[in-house]
Parts: C-alpha cells; structure tokens; sequence
C-alpha cells in the first residue's frame, strides 16, 4: 500500500498510518457483528439514542458510499491493532485521530472497531470466568464516553479512544462504584461518572476487587489498589467540608511524594472532569455545588491542581 496516500487521503500524518501499519501487520481483525443486531448490543454498551443512529446510518455495509477504501483499511487494520494485543494494560491509540467532521464514518470509526471486538473480548471474559453481568457494565463505558464527549461538543473523544481499548483487551472491570485496572504492579482504580462516591460504595467496589481477581485471575498477584487523580490532591481540603465524599475517599489513600505526570495537564483534567468542557472560560463556568466553586476560583487565582498518586494495600 502507499502510505503517503492513504495518509492523505484520511487526512493525517503519515507516521500516524505507518504506526497502524506496523503494528497490525497482516494480524486477524474480527468481524462487526451483523447491522440487524447492532441496536441490541448498542443497547447493553448504553450507547445513547442520538449517537446510536448516527452508528447504524452510517454502518459500513460493503455496498455503503460513505466508507472509502482507506476508511475501510484503517478500521479493518485498528481493530488488527488492538485485537494483537489482547490481555495488555497500557494505553494503547488504536489509530490516528481522524477529522471528525467528514462525517459519522470519520466520527465513529473507532466505536465500530470497538463493537468488532466485543466478542473478542467476551470469549476472554469467559476464560476467566468472568460473569457476564460484569461484562457488560465494563463494556458499557462505551455509550458513558460518547454521552461525554457529545457534551463536550467533540473535545472528549481524543482521549477516549485510547482509553477504551483497555475495555476491549480485557484490562478494565467495572465492580460496583469503581473501576478496576489491571495488568500491572497493583490494580488501579479509575471513577466512572456514575453517581454518588459514597464510602458504603467504595468500600463494597473494594472489597468486590479483592475477591474478583483472586478469582478470576489468580496467577496475578496485586499487593495494593493505586490510583492517579486530581481528586486526591489535598488542596481540595480547604474547599471541601471533611464529611464529603471526596475527602473520605482521599482519606482512604496514602500519597506518594509529588511527581508531575508527563504528558498530562491537571487544570486540563479537572475542566474536562469536573465541567466537561475544555474551552468555555473561566469566568463563565457554573457555581453549583462546592466543587464547581471550588475548582472555578483556585484557577481565577493563578494557582494549579495537582493530580497525586496514592495507594491502598491489599
């Protein structure tokens, strides 16, 4: 194939192609499953209705003009990409980011990759004996982050797309209030826009972690939870009353010295978490709740949220 072209007929760097390219080789894709059972499984992934019509119209049916041959390369080769790596953890791009508004294709090309590897991911489940019931909700973060970034009028789905083929190799499991990561020295713990972070839900997410991996992957040894968030930066204690949520979830962790994550922007995190909204200004953002005010004037001060590290033992 001629990756300058393909490179520019999709729109991106050329890098970006030769990346999928090296990656997914001649590697097995999988199937989409069939357009006439699609809205079921949009339905149990809680894909909204707005984004699951766009989804079915603009299928990549073999006989569909919306789906160039590059289109059809790359979403054919990213779910090659993604499916190689079956049982990984990291953070893995499934491809280049795409000019979305080309239209639903561009829009949705990695959602139709990741719906292509549901079975995938499922028959990996069941060789663990995971429950499908645990199944779905942690595949169901897919409908949770297009509602988001269609709240985000586009901003969200960037990250999104990487995040989500943790989901789809079998890394992420969603037990009750929190998601668990696992794959590597501890399980991580990332939080779901789900509802109230009680204790009684954290602890019940917690104490499911310890039993479900002991089960379900035994030969993995975990000596603690850890988990990376600006909701555990203790700057939010001169906000918050010492009764919220937030502080008795912090409360829960010991902190590891400071260190800078690369390559990510705490006041961006916490925009895109707390607001959903990357470019609306400061001055304009809503002051509903303690938080919102909380984040709102530490930034109008000059001063910057810290995302910190802190873990649990086991």
């Amino acid at each position: 194939m001629d990756l300058q072209d393909t490179a520019a007929r999709l729109g991106v760097a050329v890098e970006d192609v030769d990346r999928v390219h090296r990656l997914a080789g001649d590697r097995p894709s999988a199937p989409l499953p069939a357009r006439t059972d699609a809205p079921a499984i949009l339905d149990r992934l809680a894909v909204p209705a707005d984004d699951a019509a766009e989804i079915l119209a603009a299928w990549p049916d073999a006989e569909s003009p919306l789906w160039t041959p590059e289109l059809r390369w790359l979403l054919d080769r990213s779910i090659a990409l993604v499916r190689a790596d079956l049982g990984g953890h990291g953070w893995l791009p499934p491809g280049p980011e795409l000019p979305r508004e080309r239209g639903p294709a561009w829009r949705h090309l990695y959602v139709y990759a990741y719906l292509a590897l549901v079975d995938v991911v499922l028959a990996y489940h069941r060789d663990h004996g995971v429950p499908e019931s645990v199944s779905w909700a942690s595949l169901a973060d897919l409908g949770r982050n297009l509602a988001v970034d269609r709240r985000m009028r586009g901003e969200g789905w960037p990250v999104m797309q990487s995040w989500l083929t943790l989901h789809a190799r079998g890394a992420i499991y969603e037990l009750g209030r929190l998601q668990h990561h696992r794959g590597g020295a501890v399980i991580d713990l990332h939080i779901p826009e789900s509802g109230p972070m009680t204790p009684e839900a954290v602890t019940a997410s917690l104490d499911a972690g310890r039993a479900f991996f002991r089960r379900h992957f035994p030969d993995e040894s975990y000596p603690a939870f850890a988990c990376g968030s600006w909701l555990l930066d203790p700057q939010l204690l001169e906000y918050l009353p010492e009764d919220s949520n937030i502080v008795r979830f912090q409360r829960r962790f010991e902190l590891e010295p400071y260190q800078e994550p690369e390559g990510l922007d705490a006041d961006v995190e916490v925009m895109r978490f707390v607001f959903r909204t990357l470019s609306t200004p400061l001055d304009q953002l809503p002051r509903r709740t303690v938080l919102e005010r909380a984040i709102a004037d530490h930034l109008r001060a000059g001063r910057h949220w810290q995302i910190r590290r802190g873990h649990i033992p086991i």
